[in-house]
């Protein structure tokens, strides 16, 4: 079977689309099958077996990006076509079947409504395909140091979503106080592109012999083969909580003008914990605050974010 997989720009909603893919290679291990998904994503993909080309493409104005990606693909005969992102390109291509998502309305989570549209079974999982070589690349940034690891990720794509930098920080030093659950713990302080400002008063908030500064300093696989050996990952609500879950890393995420219901992380430990205000009233305050970094999520108390990681760890074991 040749298949086109067509998903998400954005990096959250690639990871949560990589459990449909695995699915579909679950079912059709002789599947030969194409990406196409946006350049940050591009790398969720390469390694997943089966998967013989990865199409990294841009948002442009006037829907310029959906004409390349057709000029891609146009010229094969399909023997599916999914496509995640609900647009009309599968309708335009020579296919034998076409499965395209539709997000629904309601507050079920966003696999369960894959799901529902796609005509899958549940449960459906986010996959992450780590290769040797991001293992190793995760084992020269750690080394050997036998101290527990804390990640913290305290950057967003939007900064009024973002938990704000101080309350980071103070959480930090609670987790990895000697009364803490993860006493001496080194921590990581991960972000992407052009994240570091948000991120810099966390960066200097911990003692240099214990910090791990991961802000847009390593491949985005390895950061998943890293996040997979922490003992806890702190996440707003982002791209980086959900390939933080999906790695299997204990993940807590932080909500608050971005639905729970929708987003919450999928993994094999998981939990969050949102703001005193629901997300519809948080963004109807949206256009007052601008891009103020923490702005929404000041309703979140680092007490209730402690006392959450705590259960989270206690849960783990």
């Amino acid at each position: 079977m040749r298949a086109l997989f067509i998903t998400s720009n954005r990096l959250g909603d690639a990871v949560l689309s990589t459990a449909v893919l695995a699915r579909m290679l679950d079912e059709h291990p002789q599947a030969q099958v194409t990406v196409a998904c946006g350049p940050v994503a591009a790398a969720l993909f390469a390694g997943a077996p089966q998967v013989e080309r990865v199409i990294p493409w841009r948002k442009e104005k006037a829907g310029r990006h959906w004409l390349r990606l057709w000029s891609e693909v146009a010229g094969t005969r399909w023997d599916r076509v999914v496509d995640m992102r609900g647009s009309a390109l599968a309708w335009t291509l020579l296919a034998g079947e076409r499965r395209i998502y539709r997000t629904a309305r309601g507050d079920g989570h966003r696999l369960e409504q894959m799901a529902a549209s796609l005509g899958l079974d549940l449960p459906l999982m986010p996959r992450l395909w780590i290769g040797e070589a991001d293992r190793r690349r995760a084992q020269d940034i750690l080394g050997d140091d036998p101290r527990p690891l804390l990640a913290v990720a305290p950057t967003a794509n939007w900064p009024p979503k973002a938990w704000p930098a101080e309350r980071f920080a103070e959480l930090v030093a609670r987790l990895t106080a000697q009364d803490g659950p993860l006493p001496d713990a080194r921590v990581l302080v991960a972000g992407g592109p052009g994240e570091r400002e948000l991120a810099a008063p966390v960066l200097a908030a911990v003692p240099a012999d214990r910090l791990i500064d991961l802000v847009d300093r390593a491949p985005l696989m390895a950061l998943a083969a890293v996040f997979a050996r922490c003992r806890l990952v702190v996440a707003n609500d982002s791209g980086l909580m959900h390939l933080s879950a999906a790695s299997g890393a204990p993940t807590l995420g932080l909500f608050g003008p971005s639905k729970d219901a929708h987003y919450a992380p999928a993994g094999a430990v998981t939990a969050w914990v949102r703001t005193t205000e629901s997300a519809e009233a948080l963004l109807a305050r949206s256009a007052e605050v601008g891009r103020e970094p923490g702005a929404l999520m000041c309703g979140l108390s680092v007490a209730d974010v402690g006392a959450a990681a705590r259960r989270l760890l206690a849960d783990k074991g």
